[in-house]
């Protein structure tokens, strides 16, 4: 190695490498396919109402890339559960909170604003009536979801705006959320 050469570290930005950000948007620019991701979770009934969901990679280009997850799941006391774990409501609230501090984190870091601290809190209703079926015209899921963004750093009130609207454009979670999502189910009974 020559003794003059200097490497450059990388520039991060709230944690985020965003060198290696903007390598990976001009490589989608360049190449769509490389952008194509695929999710997959299977989930196994453990009982009572208790579940568990296996994460054992994803999909990035047509790569497939291992990771090993568990996430257990339960219902309240009430709801028929244990209470061992959080319910499904709150890991789709979590999932929803997650994937938007991704985008604020994100957002603020190509542009350079440093931030101090994000907190986004979400909540919502669900009728038991649709759920228990007592009541056929009674919604089975959320009418709406209401959030609210925390958000410190160096950026002005502006910029802050422009990130929110960002977000809220390109999020995958909040698209998932905000307008139907075809689902192609199959029951395979053994």
């Amino acid at each position: 190695m020559d003794g003059n050469a200097m490497t450059t570290a990388p520039k991060v930005v709230n944690g985020i490498n965003v060198d290696d950000l903007f390598s990976l948007i001009e490589s989608v620019r360049l190449d769509p396919a490389k952008g194509v991701t695929r999710w997959h979770v299977a989930t196994t009934w453990q009982g009572q109402t208790g579940s568990r969901s296996q994460v054992e990679g994803f999909g990035i280009g047509g790569e497939e890339v291992k990771r090993r997850f568990m996430i257990d799941i339960d219902e309240p006391c009430e709801l028929g559960g244990s209470n061992r774990f959080a319910n499904p409501q709150e890991y789709l609230i979590a999932a929803l909170n997650a994937c938007m501090t991704v985008g604020y984190v994100a957002q603020c870091a190509v542009r350079g604003i440093a931030l101090e601290s994000l907190v986004i809190e979400t909540e919502g209703e669900i009728d038991l009536r649709g759920f228990l079926g007592i009541d056929p015209t009674a919604a089975k899921g959320y009418e709406n979801l209401r959030y609210k963004v925390r958000i410190k750093g160096n950026g002005t009130k502006e910029q802050f705006a422009e990130i929110h609207e960002a977000v809220m454009a390109t999020s995958p979670n909040f698209y998932n959320l905000s307008r139907p999502v075809g689902l192609k189910p199959t029951l395979v009974v053994e």
